[in-house]
């Protein structure tokens, strides 16, 4: 017996979103648990080191200095 986490969200009516494709012609055991929240990622909070919080003064361009993820911008 070969195990799959699958995560499957439902919609409005509480039916399943995207079920996945299985093997033809076998047998599939299915266990459901209700998660009580949505899983979320823990998010890095960066912070200025204590000696110069406070005591900067930003001049130019500020988006190269991070990654894009990092800013948490749309796409």
């Amino acid at each position: 017996m070969n195990a799959e986490r699958l995560l499957l969200d439902t919609d409005h009516k509480g039916n399943l979103k995207g079920l996945p494709k299985f093997p033809p012609n076998k047998r599939v055991e299915v266990i459901f648990l209700i998660a009580e929240k949505a899983e979320q990622k823990n998010i890095l909070r960066r912070f200025p080191h204590r000696d110069i919080a406070g005591k900067m003064r930003i001049i130019g361009n500020v988006f190269d200095t991070a990654s894009e993820k990092d800013w948490n911008l749309l796409k």
